[in-house]
């Protein structure tokens, strides 16, 4: 008996679940002020690094891969100061360049929809004797009063009766995310708290307050990646190729003639001799795009991956640090992020 024929063109495979992300970012103003090229006079809210606004400009493009469930402004400038005004002048560039966008993938939400998942953290909550400044006491940090619509905003997202893992990035210190946890600890059974804590994934960039070590010493079974070094592995100066990031590169394929929202990607980090790509925390959603392309498994950090590659010291807690190898994983992975980025800014190019 024949068997029948297999279609002449079999179905495309199916997209991947897109990971829900919030983001929790020392965003500074738009108009920022490198740190090292601040003065007296300089306004202190300006003053700050602006590689925030350059991890963010890509993150954007990707929001049609990433379920962006947060954008989470936490304190940052040399005023320590969590203004989430910044984050929403940044979304009305992206609203200009969102239809076009969406010309090419329909998935791209909408600024208002982003807008409204814009919250605000504590202020002064930044700073630990990494980064040469003191670290603000734990009771400072968590507690029974302070609570703010960020952390009370992670709790609501985590709620959700939704079975993918909420990924939270810390680009800018982890006060928000522990806080939250801190309230669920103090106001649910133990069953509910660890229910909690299985549906998060943190990927956070260096110690930049004091409740990154209390997560690590509280919560053993959290997952946490935390790059306290690969993360200079996406700066201009670094690779085989430092052309691909440079400032020439960046002002033909990103700032300039490819509409507001990628005009406003800085010209350097906080020091303005040091101009080109900084973007240490890009690597904290590169994670999920390079498993999204099928490079590695996110929930395996030890694989090496867009975002680095990562070691367990402890197989009985949660929690990653850097690999030896692991710059050497996103240095490889640099041409292939980087002919991304000019795509995608490509599809803004005609936008005023």
């Amino acid at each position: 008996m024949l068997q029948p024929s297999a279609p002449a063109h079999a179905a495309p495979p199916p997209v991947p679940t897109a990971p829900r992300v919030v983001v929790m970012t020392d965003f500074p103003p738009l108009d920022v002020i490198p740190v090292k090229a601040c003065g007296p006079a300089s306004p202190r809210e300006r003053c700050s690094d602006p590689d925030d606004i350059q991890s963010m400009v890509r993150l954007l493009l990707y929001g049609n891969e990433l379920d962006i469930e947060g954008l989470v402004a936490s304190a940052a400038t040399l005023a320590n100061v969590a203004r989430k005004r910044p984050l929403l002048e940044l979304l009305d560039r992206y609203a200009q360049v969102q239809p076009a966008l969406a010309q090419h993938d329909p998935r791209y939400p909408a600024a208002a929809t982003l807008k409204l998942r814009t919250w605000q953290g504590l202020d002064g909550a930044w700073g630990t004797p990494k980064f040469g400044t003191p670290a603000r006491p734990l009771e400072q940090l968590l507690g029974p009063e302070l609570d703010t619509e960020a952390s009370d905003a992670l709790i609501r997202i985590v709620d959700r009766p939704d079975p993918r893992p909420v990924w939270v990035l810390g680009w800018g210190g982890s006060r928000e995310i522990a806080q939250a946890l801190w309230r669920v600890r103090q106001t649910r059974s133990a069953d509910a708290l660890a229910r909690f804590v299985a549906k998060l994934r943190l990927y956070l960039v260096a110690r930049q307050d004091g409740t990154t070590d209390w997560l690590l010493a509280e919560f053993p079974s959290l997952f946490i990646i935390l790059s306290e070094r690969h993360y200079m592995a996406m700066f201009s100066q670094s690779g085989p190729d430092p052309r691909l990031t440079d400032l020439d590169w960046l002002d033909r394929h990103v700032r300039r003639g490819h509409g507001p929202m990628a005009a406003a990607y800085p010209a350097s980090g906080w020091d303005p001799a040091a101009t080109g790509q900084q973007e240490g925390d890009s690597p904290s959603f590169l994670h999920l795009v390079g498993a999204l392309r099928g490079v590695n498994d996110a929930e395996r950090p030890g694989q090496p991956g867009w975002g680095g590659q990562f070691q367990q010291p402890d197989p009985s807690r949660n929690h990653w640090f850097d690999h030896r190898q692991g710059d050497k994983a996103i240095l490889r992975a640099k041409a292939q992020m980087q002919a991304e980025f000019a795509e995608r800014t490509s599809w803004m190019r005609d936008v005023p």
